[in-house]
């Protein structure tokens, strides 16, 4: 009796599972396609737009926190922050605390972009929960947060 029980939770289980899996690999499909999107609308390659948010409440960065924030290697932050500069977005000076390291900050035009940026971003996903009933747009975020912490659970699991 109690092994007929199990097995239609074990079904559910399973389709829940691919279905899970099926719906995130959307969301990422959806993802990428608004960074491509805002890769063109902002004239920036996506690294040197994925830069350029590091800044959120950052005054200055250096080469290695950029790397490794973005998890890539210190010569490709290189590049990406000489393109930067060659647009007029950042710019780089001497740490006044050690004048080996070299810290990288956004310059007027760069905190416009920022700004520009930003505001993008928060528009694309108020018209995301306008497309939600006040009631939905509360169960999604609230799901979302659960969501959220069942995945930080499993990443610590994983560590």
């Amino acid at each position: 009796m109690n092994k007929k029980t199990t097995e239609p939770n074990q079904k559910l289980l399973e389709y829940q599972t691919l279905r899970l899996k099926d719906l995130i690999v959307e969301i990422q499909k959806c993802c990428e396609y608004k960074e491509l999107y805002e890769s063109k609308l902002f004239h920036l390659p996506a690294a040197e737009l994925k830069c350029v948010m590091l800044f959120n409440g950052e005054r200055y960065l250096t080469i290695k926190g950029i790397a490794h924030r973005l998890d890539v290697a210190k010569s490709r932050v290189t590049k990406i922050v000489q393109g930067l500069m060659e647009k007029g977005l950042v710019d780089r000076i001497d740490d006044p605390r050690d004048s080996r390291i070299k810290l990288i900050r956004l310059t007027g035009d760069g905190m416009r972009k920022f700004r520009e940026i930003s505001d993008f971003k928060i528009s694309i996903h108020r018209k995301i929960l306008m497309q939600m009933n006040p009631e939905e747009r509360r169960q999604t975020l609230s799901y979302l947060e659960v969501l959220r912490s069942a995945m930080e659970a499993v990443k610590e699991s994983m560590v």
